[in-house]
């Protein structure tokens, strides 16, 4: 009867908690370099005219349009530098130029594509990525990182087995060769989210995002939701009019585990969530704020609000890679509750002030109180 009883209370436990499932969670089927999504197959002499490539095809496993050029990395003409720090080759995309490629994919399935894009000229410019029935413009003028370009994500949902990614420079210049540097392009699947159990909020450690490049990461801005209706980063909006930027512990300092969120524009870049809640019911929401050991510096605040309640965490940045994690308790007034998060103030590297950076958000806990 004892082992009558003990079965029946496992698959009640079971049939109640299927959805916090210990199983393995798969392993994404693309997460790597598009096909020569680092340039560095470039196209026959005969294609080349300078640093323009003549022909549609003339790129491996590329087709382009308009204008284009195959730069390589350093000090330009007329005193630019342009940053190719995960190779030698780039792309640099003229007015009115497109550059595409056909990738399999599944249908059905979300994707994110990381990229490096930074502008070239002093002029406004964006970078239009797309594919079939989807797009979004990216300003790139703001230049997040002074040390080596700037990486940003953008994801999307397949409608097809085989879906032409592209981008596009929608500008027009007085020089035709001014527009956006692509230095490199990368694809991952974004596999779909799971509570991790005692937390009411997904993804509150930041271990789903985008693809992060091996060899030399900047960091990958995520866009504003007005840019970017499906998240590279998911369960997270960024509700802003800066992009914040997603870290990976191979190259900063993070709190816990391998990912983490770096607001990097003061009020202008935060991010939100919406979690189920129950109307009057207490409520304890947790969060780390840490230093990704980068050269930020400097006295730092970063702001929550769990429906209209405020709180704010103060840290002290001293480029070390600590962090500390604030408790705040709060009674949920819907049966929703959007959880807000921003840097109360802006913040630039102790040795670089070109390079914008901030407080580091992870661990992101919402468990109902005691």
């Amino acid at each position: 009867m004892s082992l009558y009883h003990s079965l029946s209370l496992f698959l009640l436990f079971s049939l109640c908690h299927g959805s916090y499932s210990l199983q393995p969670r798969r392993v994404p089927h693309l997460d790597g370099l598009l096909p020569n999504g680092n340039f560095e197959q470039t196209p026959l002499k005969s294609n080349m005219k300078g640093r323009q490539i003549i022909g549609a095809n003339s790129l491996p496993h590329w087709q382009i349009g308009g204008h284009m050029e195959l730069v390589s990395g350093g000090p330009q003409p007329g005193g630019f530098y342009f940053p190719v720090p995960r190779g030698v080759h780039a792309i640099r995309i003229g007015s009115l130029g497109t550059i595409s490629q056909d990738v399999r994919v599944k249908s059905g399935l979300v994707y994110s594509l990381t990229f490096g894009a930074t502008r070239t000229c002093p002029q406004d410019e964006n970078i239009k990525v797309s594919v079939p029935g989807q797009a979004n413009e990216l300003p790139i003028q703001t230049v997040f990182s002074s040390d080596g370009g700037d990486t940003y994500a953008w994801a999307f949902k397949a409608m097809s087995d085989v879906v032409k990614v592209t981008f596009h420079n929608p500008g027009v210049q007085e020089d035709r060769t001014c527009g956006p540097l692509l230095d490199v392009v990368a694809i991952k699947e974004i596999l779909p989210l799971r509570y991790t159990r005692g937390n009411l909020v997904k993804n509150g450690g930041f271990e789903i995002g985008p693809h992060v490049f091996a060899n030399f990461s900047t960091g990958i801005l995520i866009p504003a939701r007005i840019q970017d209706f499906i998240s590279p980063l998911p369960g997270w909006i960024v509700e802003s009019l800066k992009p914040v930027k997603y870290i990976d512990r191979r190259h900063f300092k993070v709190p816990y585990g391998q990912g983490a969120v770096e607001l990097v524009a003061g009020r202008e870049s935060a991010i939100a969530q919406i979690i189920r809640t129950i109307a009057g019911n207490a409520y304890i929401l947790s969060f780390a704020v840490g230093d990704a050991q980068n050269g930020c510096h400097g006295s730092m605040m970063v702001e929550a609000f769990a429906g209209r309640e405020p709180f704010k965490l103060p840290f002290m940045l001293e480029g070390k890679g600590a962090f500390k994690t604030g408790h705040f308790r709060f009674v949920a007034d819907s049966n929703r509750t959007r959880l807000t998060f921003y840097s109360a103030f802006y913040h630039t590297k102790l040795h670089d002030f070109g390079h914008l950076c901030g407080p580091v958000l992870d661990s992101v806990v919402v468990t109902p109180a005691r």
